[in-house]
Formats: C-alpha cells, sequence, structure tokens
C-alpha cells in the first residue's frame, strides 16, 4: 500500500511536469525550475479535545518544480516527506500521535514584487506512518516506561487540505518560504484511538530553505 503512495503522488507530479513542458514549448523564453527544499514543520491537530496539546515540531523534505504562466503568475507542484501530529501532556507522562505523510501541494504563485510570491493552493497528503506513543514518567520527571502502537488501521490513508503562504526568491537560486496549511479531511475518529472523542484534523505552519536549479 505504501509503495502504491508513494508511486501515485510521484505521479501527479510527473504528469504535471510533462503537461509543463508541452506548453513551454511555445515559449523557450519561460523554462522550468526544478529544485530541492527543506524545513521544520510547527504541527498540530485542531479539534475540541486537543485545544490545549502541544504541537509536534518535525521536518519536511522533497522537490519542487515552478511553472511559469505569465511573468507575474506560475504554479509550483510539490513532493515531500513530511512529520506531524502533536503532544499532550497529562498527570505522569505524555502522548504523542506521530502523522507522517507523502505531501502534494500544488500552488498558485502571485508575484507581487520582485523574487517577492504569494502562494495559495490544496495540498494531497499520503499517510505512510501512524504511531502513538505514550511516556510514563516517576516523580522526578524521569521517563520509566513507554509504549508505542501503529495505528494504521485507524489513521485515513488520504488527507486534503489548504494552504496560503509567501516566498522570496533570491538570485542565484537560493529561496526562503512560510506556508500555512490546514487539513480539511478528519485525520481519523477519535473514538478509535479511545482517547479523542471528536474529529481532529491537520494543522501546519512550515519554514523552509531551498534552492532552485
Amino acid at each position: 500500500m505504501k509503495k502504491i503512495i508513494l508511486c501515485a503522488a510521484v505521479a501527479v507530479f510527473g504528469l504535471t511536469n510533462m503537461n509543463a513542458q508541452d506548453n513551454s514549448m511555445n515559449n523557450t523564453n519561460d523554462a522550468i525550475d526544478f529544485g530541492l527544499k527543506a524545513g521544520v514543520n510547527f504541527a498540530k491537530l485542531t479539534g475540541d479535545d486537543v485545544e490545549n496539546a502541544d504541537g509536534r515540531t518535525g521536518i519536511h523534505f522533497g522537490v519542487v518544480a515552478e511553472i511559469p504562466v505569465s511573468d507575474v503568475f506560475s504554479i509550483q507542484p510539490e513532493v515531500l516527506y513530511s512529520q506531524q501530529g502533536l503532544q499532550e501532556d497529562f498527570t505522569g507522562g505524555e502522548y504523542k500521535l506521530k502523522l507522517d505523510y507523502i505531501n502534494v501541494p500544488v500552488f498558485a504563485k502571485f508575484y507581487v514584487a520582485e523574487g517577492l510570491a504569494l502562494e495559495l493552493g490544496p495540498q494531497f497528503g499520503f499517510n505512510v506512518s501512524s504511531k502513538s506513543e505514550v511516556q510514563i514518567e516517576g516523580a522526578d520527571g524521569e521517563e520509566i516506561s513507554s509504549i508505542e502502537r501503529d495505528l494504521e488501521d485507524s489513521v485515513e490513508a488520504f488527507d486534503f487540505g489548504a494552504g496560503a503562504g509567501v516566498s522570496y526568491k533570491f538570485d542565484g537560486g537560493v529561496f526562503l518560504q512560510a506556508r500555512y496549511v490546514l487539513g480539511l479531511t478528519s485525520v481519523y475518529q477519535g473514538s478509535s484511538e479511545g482517547i479523542f472523542q471528536d474529529d481532529l484534523n491537520n494543522s501546519n505552519l512550515s519554514v523552509s530553505l531551498g534552492y532552485k536549479f
């Protein structure tokens, strides 16, 4: 299943690029920029049961392609590995929900100044790992036991979201990016995990550094 999900994500990226290359044959001045990016996620989940929960700080990395449509507008598909989830403290320990995705955002970019762009678009997420971890702490705060559980059967395999962001591209290909994406589909029914009763949605603020060739 995971191999199928990965192949699907790569296929979406590849088909988008093939279409863009066909279109660009009519305008040799508009070259497609390919690149790499990596950064930090400040992820959490939204829902009434997790209002006081802390987020999960993780990483993301992957490939990007910027397809020019006009001088001030372009489309940027990406394929990213992304660590998300949450952490919640309770008396005597803490609970961690670790959700890892292959995310495929397809964002429209509107350049408002030289190198500065506003971004908006959908994101298609494919879950590749879902685990919960309960850590029990002693009176001195040190961990005395840890229990990890696989949640593959409880977490939805597909996550759909929408987001917005801002990016700045420097001369030479280096770019900075900040983006927020909110999941519009439920991660899973909380009652199936036995801890949360409401549906939960992904929420992720990310900061990235990248390079386009």
